[in-house]
């Protein structure tokens, strides 16, 4: 779907970021002063204990939730809102159960104005991306959770973003079925030539999709770091490299 011959956008740039809640009636710091930089094409895993802000950072990232000081930018320019630029994947589909597999993934280019004989066309090369041509007329109802997902991947590749935020999209899989999936995200990432920013709570996962590991830290106030994955691609889950990168993330959290 993405012209190899396009230039490449999608970098990301967090800026002195801080973002806190109210707890108790107290504020409570869930990032301070945070800058990070994400090369655009990249894939990242973010990574951390339950509650650390992980998805509270994507949704900052995506712009469903502003910092309350610093800023994102989005290839220079600062995040407000949502754009089209940037495709969000939650864990559930979200589809549409009145609207056949084809409409769910034309829908977004549907609200957008995108003439239909268009907007069906781009679903069709979505739906043949992640593997189910076959099933442009089938109802949600009649899908399995891999399949749903994969219609959920296909509708946000639609709108062509130039990055791509998902929030535990594999999280609600069998075993069986999210390994599966993983090699068609690698698939798409390397494909769609486009940035791909993670959160997942399965290390092997983020070492097996990702460029650079972002670990967010047990303790609030402690080290944000990126570790880099340098494996070659397709990777190897058995491979001694791997398994010792998943061992050095498990040590990150005192697990053994």
């Amino acid at each position: 779907m993405t012209s190899t011959t396009a230039i490449r956008r999608g970098e990301v740039s967090v800026q002195r970021m801080h973002k806190s809640f109210s707890l108790n009636g107290e504020p409570f710091d869930v990032f301070r002063d945070v800058t990070l930089h994400i090369r655009a094409g990249q894939s990242i895993a973010i990574v951390g204990p339950s509650g650390c802000g992980k998805t509270t950072l994507l949704r900052i990232l995506a712009g469903l939730e502003e910092p309350d000081a610093g800023e994102v930018l989005i290839d220079g320019h600062a995040v407000h809102g949502l754009s089209r630029e940037r495709a969000v994947i939650f864990q559930e589909p979200r589809l549409l159960p009145w609207l056949s597999v084809l409409d769910n993934v034309s829908f977004g280019l549907d609200v957008q104005g995108v003439p239909k004989r268009e907007a069906q066309a781009r679903a069709r090369e979505a739906l043949a991306l992640v593997g189910l041509s076959e099933f442009e007329n089938a109802w949600p109802r009649q899908l399995s959770g891999g399949m749903a997902q994969r219609v959920g991947i296909a509708r946000a590749l639609t709108v062509q973003p130039e990055i791509l935020l998902l929030d535990e999209p594999l999280g609600a899989l069998d075993a069986m079925t999210k390994i599966t999936m993983q090699e068609e995200l690698a698939r798409i990432w390397a494909e769609e030539n486009v940035t791909m920013i993670l959160v997942t709570h399965d290390l092997e996962e983020a070492i097996y999709l990702a460029d650079r590991v972002l670990v967010l830290p047990k303790h609030k106030g402690g080290e944000i770091r990126f570790i880099d994955v340098t494996l070659p691609r397709p990777r190897q889950r058995s491979q001694r490299e791997f398994v010792a990168l998943r061992q050095q993330l498990m040590a990150e959290f005192g697990l053994h």
